[in-house]
């Protein structure tokens, strides 16, 4: 689908995405620059940050068909493996959305049986909260009766996938109901933006962080999970429906940069590029398989020339805020330092490849 107002070219797109995709594999746990002050997750590492990364590369090799890109990523799966995996969370489970997608690709049993053990211990063994939301496991803890806005994208988009390979009508069902309880309690009814958590043990939304990467996780998996799962129920309707109300204050937010900040109703903290990486993609992509009116196209573009504009020379995406943990003040969030990342890149990535489709020339 091309629209008339689009004027992004697209041999700039695929030398940008080029760029990016070798930048993400260069990570590694060192100083980057001067600018960051902090050190990288490694690419190399199996965690959720690669997960995003590995997620990035995959789309974008279903678009080129470069092997090198598949070997890459069958590279990294096996040095995992021989390392030995990570004990299983939320987070951990990340990584699988892709390599569930290459087992599929190359017929690896070996792969898909990982696979499929793992999407067992998300329906039997997976901490849960009340009512019986995935509870956001991750490797620095139980976080015990907290839901997160990532667990959508890390956990459930894999358990979804796993239900289209394996034809399990269960894990299907299971993967609707969580959305509909991170939802129900992630939602803010007054702007229809997300809350970054919720904890059943003091029944509040901590610091009641509208953040902008967590959101954008929900802006990602909506339009993922529909396409993945040919949904056409009520379940979907829902979905759209939510995400309607989520693009129209991200429209009422987006600074005149394109960009967003990084807590999305405060303009005193600072703009951040992944979040908006994942907004442009969700709406673009959203726009273009219908789920959404195409009256957003232009706030997806613009958000996503603000990201092209905040690729350097090398590919490196700038503007992309540290990992993030539960912030209990809103300060917290306006705190977290600055610095190149493996989902940086990843979701910059996302947005490129989905440009594409929206491109001339």
């Amino acid at each position: 689908m091309h629209y008339e107002t689009e004027k992004i070219s697209k041999d700039i797109v695929e030398n940008k995405l080029a760029l990016t995709c070798q930048r993400i594999k260069d990570i590694k746990n060192r100083y980057i620059d001067e600018v960051c002050t902090i050190g990288i997750i490694d690419i190399e590492n199996w965690e959720w940050a690669q997960g995003v990364g590995l997620y990035g590369l995959f789309k974008s090799y279903l678009r080129s068909k470069k092997e090198e890109d598949l070997n890459w990523i069958i590279n990294w799966i096996e040095k995992n493996i021989k390392n030995g995996l990570p004990s299983r969370n939320v987070n951990t489970t990340s990584p699988l959305l892709t390599v569930s997608s290459v087992a599929q690709t190359t017929g690896n049993k070996k792969y898909m049986q990982i696979c499929s053990d793992w999407a067992k211990w998300i329906m039997s063994d997976l901490p849960r909260t009340e009512y019986n939301g995935f509870q956001h496991f991750t490797t620095d803890g139980l976080q015990e009766n907290e839901l997160w806005d990532d667990t959508l994208f890390m956990a459930v988009l894999f358990l979804a996938k796993m239900g289209v390979i394996e034809e399990n009508k269960e894990y299907l069902d299971e993967c609707e109901r969580q959305f509909l309880i991170h939802a129900n309690y992630l939602m803010d009814k007054k702007t229809g933006l997300w809350y970054h958590g919720w904890t059943f043990n003091e029944y509040n939304h901590f610091a009641k962080a509208l953040w902008g990467r967590g959101n954008c996780w929900v802006t990602i998996f909506i339009p993922d999970y529909i396409e993945l799962t040919g949904i056409s129920c009520g379940s979907k309707h829902f979905m759209a429906d939510t995400l309607v109300a989520q693009v129209d204050a991200l429209a009422q937010y987006q600074h005149e940069s394109g960009m967003w900040h990084t807590l999305i109703n405060d303009s005193t903290s600072y703009l951040e590029a992944s979040a908006t990486a994942g907004f442009a993609y969700g709406i673009l992509k959203s726009v273009r398989l219908g789920i959404i009116s195409d009256k957003y196209y232009e706030v997806g573009l613009k958000g996503a020339k603000a990201v092209l504009e905040n690729i350097d020379s090398n590919g490196t995406v700038k503007s992309v805020s540290y990992g993030t943990g539960m912030g209990h003040t809103l300060q917290h969030y306006k705190e977290i330092p600055i610095c190149p990342m493996p989902y940086g890149q990843a979701l910059a990535i996302l947005l490129l490849d989905e440009l594409l489709h929206h491109t001339k020339g």
